[in-house]
């Protein structure tokens, strides 16, 4: 036991420490001025400490525009998933309709299917509602979610069916019960939905850039891309590097500070 707790810690740590390279590397050349990246030895070593990258970025990149768009995005697309989702799972959690199994298992086929795939049939989709350009063609695809509403009738079949009957006899509606009883005790589930919904949609890359054209409505990874790409002489990692932290800088923030709430959340859900 005690050999197989030790395997475990040198595992964790490799992994850790593999994980944890990358960001450091990525830290270091954002404050390591641009001349001098190229041409040092040790890539971790700091010569001479600059800022200059992230003042670079920041005017160069509409850091505001980009910010605005992502929150209106992740926001918009969580706060329907939190509807659709509630609903789909209270139905096949406790409602009985003919065909409910079959549903249910189309549902989870869907999980299965890389977004990748729908790509095409979606931007058609778009384009005949003339919302090509737009941020709602961006969040419109994800407002339902299968592993969310799989995620929450889990949680909703775990919740006394005597806690419906009892509530009924209070005299309230489906819509009642459904408020005060199954969304408080689902809330962990919540959280920990949320979290894996908004780190998802914040780093989303693909959809973005196929459905807008404009800096109006592109996300942040949509624009740091295609700042990597405007440099004729090629991408400057000091700058590239600096807009990336930018990027996932409020991602690393919440997690530091959250870190706990994380934890608790994913172990209360289920989350193995």
């Amino acid at each position: 036991m005690a050999a197989h707790r030790i395997v475990n810690r040198i595992g964790t740590v490799v992994l850790a420490v593999l994980f944890f390279v990358p960001l450091l590397w990525a830290a270091i050349t954002s404050i390591t001025p641009s001349e001098e990246i190229l041409t040092r030895v040790n890539p971790f070593a700091v010569v001479k400490l600059s800022f200059g990258n992230y003042v670079e970025a920041w005017k160069t990149i509409p850091f505001p525009i980009y910010y605005r768009n992502t929150i209106i995005i992740v926001g918009g697309i969580l706060a329907a998933q939190l509807v659709t989702m509630t609903l789909a799972a209270y139905a096949f959690a406790r409602l009985r309709f003919i065909g409910k199994s079959a549903l249910f298992i189309l549902f989870l086929v869907q999980i299965m299917i890389p977004p990748e795939i729908l790509i095409f049939p979606n931007y058609t989709i778009m384009k005949e509602l003339d919302l090509i350009n737009t941020k709602l063609a961006i969040m419109i695809p994800y407002w339902a979610t299968s592993f969310g509403i799989f995620l929450l009738r889990q949680m909703f079949k775990q919740i006394p069916y005597e806690l419906d009957e009892a509530s009924k006899v209070d005299g309230c509606r489906w819509w009642q019960t459904l408020w005060h009883v199954y969304l408080p005790s689902a809330r962990p589930t919540y959280v920990a939905f949320a979290l894996i919904s908004i780190s998802t949609h914040w780093s989303n890359f693909m959809w973005p850039l196929i459905v807008t054209d404009s800096v109006a409505n592109r996300p942040l990874t949509v624009g740091i891309a295609i700042f990597a790409q405007s440099s004729e002489t090629g991408a400057q990692w000091g700058p590239v590097t600096a807009a990336t932290l930018l990027v996932i800088l409020p991602l690393l923030a919440a997690f530091f500070f959250f870190q706990r709430q994380f934890v608790q959340s994913f172990m209360h859900a289920g989350i193995k």
